[in-house]
């Protein structure tokens, strides 16, 4: 149990750090199954196309890659029939989307990692539970607000 009365923020940090290093095992869990296609960063790659189509340099400054390493990323994205590219007006000018498997991979994957999710909140007492919640929205709030330089925290689904 986390004593917040007192409690200094450094200390709250290290609990924070700790809670959400297992929450993000589990999370992650489903994506790490050997019926996903892809590694990671191919994943965070659909993540950010599932909020719509974008050019590769959008692409690749939402991975905080190098545009290079970006088209090639979406080569094999492609190539595994997961994203299209759409050309353009300008040759250079290239966008990129979800196919609807890349789509239903990232919707097996959700499905996946709440239930994941769901088992381990159901070992959780109602009130632990509910205070979990309740806090997680008002963290949610918080990062959301906060100027990040480029906004607020990236929220993948």
């Amino acid at each position: 149990m986390v004593d917040t009365s007192g409690e200094d923020a450094a200390r709250s940090a290290a609990a924070l750090d700790a809670a959400a290093f297992t929450l993000m095992s589990v999370w992650s869990h489903a994506h790490n199954a050997p019926d996903v296609p892809v590694p990671s960063t191919q994943l965070r790659a659909l993540f950010i196309l599932e909020r719509g189509p974008v050019n590769i340099s959008s692409l690749a400054a939402g991975l905080d890659a190098l545009v290079s390493s970006a088209s090639r990323l979406c080569d094999r994205l492609e190539a595994a029939g997961l994203l299209i590219r759409d050309p353009g007006r300008d040759r250079r000018e290239v966008t990129v989307r979800l196919t609807a498997d890349g789509q239903a991979l990232l919707d097996r994957l959700r499905v996946r990692r709440r239930a994941e999710l769901a088992d381990v909140l159901d070992a959780m007492p109602a009130p632990a539970r509910a205070a979990l919640l309740w806090g997680l929205a008002e963290f949610h709030e918080a990062a959301s607000g906060r100027d990040t330089g480029g906004g607020s925290f990236p929220m993948l689904a």
